[in-house]
């Protein structure tokens, strides 16, 4: 891994609105290019917006399309590594899907893998543990409820990530009671599987009658919590990234567990 400075937006997006959810994105690339950021991060359906309802197929697209032509322009323009969510159709069925627009024109594609009871109706999981390369370093993306599955962390670990980036589209509580219950759980992710973890959500409250509280998170391979975000306000969190704190975990034969597994018992 090399050094990289990232950032995570918490942002507020409106019902099946597109055009206005990708100005709404692109007002952060301006300020995070300027603080020099690489690698940014946009929450769960950003750019679809977020409902539990059949009326979101109405935002769904095929990709490619305009919205990922959109974030490869964006990417170009800003010279920055995009992750943005949307709602993706493709052969009669909805998917949570993330993009990861680099500059180079290349468009990464990371579905939803779990998909939580409140969304099975409307949802289709994805299949496939992905890793993306850039700016020196692998990551992984999960989405929301992903990130309670101790066994996906693990594997993307094992398959090399340094990263793993878990924007969210997560309704209910205030962003301080959302931040307790996210710390419960993605530490844990970070420790065990000496990586970083990155996390963001929506915010406000939306057409569909849903509230997100503002939250975000930042978590080094030691299980620290290093950055923190709670408002109900847009934001950004920026980030440092250090390989060495990276290399301090993974050197260590008692805090690098991965090695010692023992996949034949279990």
């Amino acid at each position: 891994m090399k050094d990289v400075r990232i950032a995570a937006v918490i942002l507020h997006s409106k019902i099946c609105d597109i055009g206005y959810n990708l100005n709404c994105l692109e007002k952060w690339l301006t300020p995070a290019k300027d603080a020099g950021v690489k690698i940014i991060c946009f929450p769960e359906q950003n750019i679809s917006g977020y409902m539990i309802n059949n009326k979101i197929a109405e935002a769904a697209e095929e990709i490619p399309g305009r919205i990922s032509e959109k974030l490869s322009e964006f990417s170009l323009k800003y010279n920055m590594v995009i992750l943005a969510g949307m709602l993706e159709k493709k052969n009669g069925c909805l998917y949570a899907s993330h993009l990861v627009a680099k500059p180079n024109g290349y468009i990464g594609l990371y579905r939803k893998l779990h998909i939580a009871y409140v969304e099975k109706d409307l949802l289709t999981s994805g299949d496939e543990v992905l890793l993306f390369e850039a700016e020196g370093i692998k990551f992984g993306v999960q989405l929301c409820y992903d990130a309670h599955f101790p066994e996906l962390s693990a594997r993307m670990a094992l398959m090399g990530a340094d990263i793993i980036f878990i924007p969210h589209a997560s309704p209910r509580k205030t962003p301080d009671e959302k931040l307790k219950s996210w710390l419960r759980h993605l530490p844990a992710r970070a420790f065990d599987n000496s990586l970083y973890i990155v996390a963001c959500n929506q915010c406000g409250k939306n057409s569909a009658g849903l509230s997100f509280p503002g939250t975000g998170l930042v978590i080094n391979p030691s299980g620290e919590v290093i950055e923190k975000y709670t408002s109900e306000k847009e934001g950004m969190i920026i980030s440092d990234l250090k390989a060495k704190d990276l290399d301090i975990v993974r050197n260590h034969k008692m805090r690098y567990f991965l090695p010692n597994r023992r996949p034949e018992l279990y």
